[in-house]
């Protein structure tokens, strides 16, 4: 298994590549996202990247691990269902209380097949509870936060490269380092056609998925004894969303409908540049990855919290910045 994951990377990247290639003619085609008052993009591009990064992480796992156990074989069920809702999503927007209930259950498959329990203190079912309205809120939040060029790769890249370091150095099952090494790969795959400013789009169809994976793994990191670090590594994704969630909620917003009022966003419309967004979200989240491998090398109580503290300071640093406006330099 130590080799898999090394070989994961490479290979699902280079498939990820060729399928968006072959790809990309039939996206160009029938998945053309159009701009719109919310969008980031001023012209039509092809959404529906994320088909090609869910189908080579999902065959790379295969090939190199052969047939698929119980809980794999439900995580790759419950992407694949992710990525057929969000491909009928990207071509025919569906209502939320359809989309929702669809997320639901792949959370929930993927959650029953989950074993061992976080927290002895509490019963099972309400762990469960709990970590099923978690997982449904990242899948989301995932998709949420896709809104501009590079920014699931600034986001997922660090995060997935991360859980790889730490699945190698045994704080992770072997299975779950082999499905972050595969969809590390396949985001890398991808990341050429997305950069600024994009040829190629994610889509739902790869957001959705991803957030499941990504959610899955988190917990499986928690639940070798990483907590800490399994609230570290996606700190960015967890307080940008969850704080423009909230502002919107107390506003009276429809949280539900597509909006530009993320912090990602609004960096943008206050004159910083996609390229500097992107670059200081890469940034934030590899101190934040410095910062759980910490927790995860001191165990105790009081490096995760001090990592924790200051993981929180780094983050709302990086908010406030997108909050404000850029300042302009007047030229000599």
């Amino acid at each position: 298994m130590p080799l898999s994951p090394l070989l994961a990377v490479p290979l699902a990247a280079a498939l990820s590549a060729g399928l968006i290639v072959l790809l990309r003619p039939l996206l160009q085609r029938y998945a053309l996202a159009r701009p719109n008052a919310r969008s980031s993009h001023r012209v039509p591009t092809p959404q529906g990247g994320g088909i090609a990064v869910i189908a080579a992480a999902v065959a790379v796992v295969i090939g190199l691990a052969g047939a698929p156990g119980g809980e794999i074989a439900s995580l790759a069920a419950g992407a694949l269902a992710l990525a057929l809702v969000g491909a009928v999503d990207d071509i025919r927007p569906l209502p939320v209380g359809l989309r929702l209930p669809l997320q639901a259950a792949a959370v929930v498959l993927v959650l029953a097949a989950a074993g061992g329990q976080l927290l002895p203190g509490i019963p099972l079912w309400l762990e469960r509870g709990l970590a099923a309205l978690a997982g449904l809120w990242f899948v989301n939040l995932t998709n949420f936060m896709d809104g501009l060029d590079w920014m699931t790769v600034a986001e997922m890249v660090p995060v997935l490269g991360a859980l790889v370091a730490f699945g190698l150095a045994g704080h992770l099952p072997g299975p779950a380092t082999l499905v972050a090494a595969a969809l590390l790969g396949g985001l890398l795959g991808f990341a050429p056609f997305n950069r600024p400013v994009a040829r190629l789009f994610l889509g739902d169809v790869g957001s959705l998925p991803i957030g499941l994976l990504v959610a899955w793994l988190l917990y499986r990191l928690a639940g070798e004894g990483g907590l800490a670090a399994a609230i570290l590594l996606p700190l960015y994704y967890l307080a940008d969303a969850t704080l423009t969630l909230g502002r919107r909620a107390l506003a009276g917003e429809p949280v539900w409908q597509a909006h530009r009022s993320h912090f990602y966003q609004r960096a943008t419309t206050n004159g910083r540049s996609v390229p500097f967004v992107v670059g200081a979200v890469f940034g934030v989240n590899l101190a934040l990855a410095l910062l759980a491998a910490a927790t995860l090398a001191a165990p105790g109580w009081t490096i995760p919290l001090a990592a924790l503290t200051l993981g929180a300071g780094l983050v709302a640093g990086l908010l406030r910045l997108f909050s404000l406006p850029a300042v302009r330099t007047k030229a000599a």
